[in-house]
């Protein structure tokens, strides 16, 4: 054993450079006759994953802008009449079921890295504890905790995205050490408070969802949903399906607009690739408005807008969503549409809804680097100007508090 795990600390540095072995390292994997051993693929995937880290990371936090520089002012601390008591209590239900090494290995400081360390590929390897690892008691207590967070129709989408998961390991031969219902896992950053900041995290494929409190104030960015397939034809959870509303809803808002104003909103009617700029890693993306702006559409169709906001506004828990909408409407004149791809019933798209105060992302993938298919969703919610993960609720606090980071 001494042996192995010198050759796989060899194997991790000769990737990384200098740094930890991975205990978790199974045998290297046999390579053709006259090449070297190929490193295990828990080996591989620490690489890969300490290497998005340490590129995502290499700059402080400053939030997605238009131009470098945060607009100020916007997320003041107040109140919203909303209770976050059953939240609270959801967490602290979840955390007092692990088992105390478990709950070592999940808690987090409010201000900790960990809410970056996000990434929707199935290789990224995960903090906390995973469901995979849970007990039934744990699981619900766990899935508690989301439902206490999401509405039924954010809780709904989650779980099918999950079960979606375990669709894409029977499509790949019974895969399940790469996909799987349960490779998601839970991060709890603080400690569940009626007045300091905390929040918690799911990390898994397809489905993250950073998930901050202070107060009565929610942020529920950054979030990510999505799958491939986004339909179950056939398998255990056959019938399952994700984001159509989304889909289609978006399309017919483009379809909808006058032909000038629909030209305004396409910025390329040709989709080769994957569009999304706001998935992991990319905190500090600068992406300037594009499109068509809210305040030169009817009435109509800025009413349509904000139905299609509301489908991914609506995810997060009934009362905090209508005080997140009223701050979308607040700002629909500074909101803009953009699109790319094709406008046919049966197109592939990729659109964004992009305001001082929320940034969506909807895009149709690319399988196997190819062409985009319908069959391959990535959705991305942020809130951009410095207030993803709460950090503008944080740091505000902070310095009301004369607390200061940990």
């Amino acid at each position: 054993m001494r042996t192995l795990a010198v050759t796989l600390a060899t194997v991790a540095s000769l990737v990384l450079g200098p740094g930890p072995a991975y205990p978790q390292a199974a045998a290297a994997v046999a390579a053709p006759a006259g090449e070297a051993p190929r490193p295990p693929y828990t080996v591989r995937r620490q690489a890969q994953s300490q290497r998005a880290e340490a590129q995502g990371l290499a700059e402080p936090f400053k939030g997605i802008t238009t131009n470098g520089t945060v607009t100020p002012g916007l997320f003041p601390i107040r109140s919203t009449g909303v209770s976050t008591a059953p939240v609270r209590a959801a967490a602290e239900a979840f955390l007092a079921a692990l088992a105390p090494a478990q709950r070592a290995r999940t808690l987090f400081p409010v201000d900790d890295a960990e809410w970056r360390k996000w990434m929707n590929q199935h290789f990224y390897v995960r903090q906390g504890v995973s469901f995979e690892e849970m007990s039934d008691v744990q699981r619900e207590a766990a899935f508690g905790l989301l439902a206490a967070s999401l509405s039924a129709k954010g809780l709904r989408l989650s779980r099918d995205i999950m079960r979606l998961n375990h669709t894409l390991g029977e499509l790949n031969g019974d895969n399940w050490e790469e996909y799987g219902e349960w490779l998601y896992s839970i991060t709890v950053m603080g400690t569940p408070s009626a007045t300091e900041p905390w929040g918690w995290q799911i990390d898994g494929h397809h489905l993250i969802v950073n998930y901050f409190v202070l107060g009565d104030q929610v942020v529920m960015t950054p979030a990510f949903w999505g799958s491939e397939p986004v339909v179950a034809t056939a398998g255990k959870y056959a019938g399952t399906s994700i984001l159509q509303r989304e889909q289609d809803q978006g399309l017919a808002l483009v379809r909808a607009l006058p032909g000038p104003q629909r030209a305004r909103a396409i910025l390329r009617a040709d989709k080769g690739g994957n569009d999304n700029v706001g998935e992991a890693f990319k905190d500090n993306a600068v992406l300037d408005y594009a499109g068509l702006p809210a305040k030169d559409m009817s009435a109509s169709h800025r009413r349509a807008l904000l139905a299609l906001v509301s489908l991914f506004v609506s995810n997060l828990r009934d009362g905090h969503a209508k005080v997140q909408m009223a701050d979308v409407e607040r700002h629909l004149d500074e909101t803009y549409f953009a699109w790319i791809g094709d406008t046919a019933t049966d197109a592939v798209f990729y659109y964004r809804i992009h305001s001082p105060v929320i940034l969506i992302e909807f895009d149709h993938q690319a399988a196997d680097r190819t062409r985009p298919v319908r069959s391959h969703i990535h959705v991305v919610v942020r809130t951009p100007n410095g207030n993803d993960y709460g950090k503008d609720l944080l740091r505000q606090h902070y310095q009301t508090s004369h607390a200061g980071p940990h």
